[in-house]
């Protein structure tokens, strides 16, 4: 294997992976503002912000990230048989339900039925912080590295 073409695919899943997360804190910060707004010209530009941030870059942000990690996995298949990469991967899973979680708000907020509080919001907002912290450590410092046989 080329290391030079591991690290390459690294980059670039680490530099989708920021994307992602931007995205998704960016669009809960965005439900946050609109859930608060009573001005409807303002609600109908936070839409249209919130439609263009998710469907232009965090989903797309989000499968690059999948598909350089698949790209990893093949040039590293070890990493299933560790620890830490389980962890990694179950706070991902997460990570791809609070993406999708938040797709199903921007269309209920566009809707006008949303039943979410500005309170929850708040909450979600820090979820993927949350997940953040769980990946990175889970990567760098790979606890658990070989899974009891």
């Amino acid at each position: 294997m080329d290391s030079t073409f591991y690290l390459v695919v690294k980059s670039l899943h680490i530099i989708s992976m920021v994307a992602w997360m931007a995205g998704v804190l960016y669009l809960y910060r965005l439900f946050v503002y609109h859930s608060m707004e009573s001005e409807t010209v303002v609600k109908a530009r936070l839409q249209v912000m919130e439609y263009r941030l998710y469907r232009y870059i965090t989903i797309p942000a989000m499968v690059a990230t999948y598909l350089f990690g698949i790209a990893m996995l093949a040039l590293k298949p070890d990493f299933f048989s560790q620890g830490w990469f389980h962890m990694k991967l179950a706070a991902v899973a997460g990570m791809t339900w609070v993406t999708y979680y938040g797709g199903a708000q921007k269309d209920a907020l566009e809707a006008g039925d949303c039943k979410t509080t500005t309170r929850m919001f708040r909450i979600l907002n820090e979820v993927p912080t949350l997940l953040l912290i769980v990946i990175v450590f889970m990567v760098v410092l790979k606890p658990f590295s070989q899974l009891p046989r």
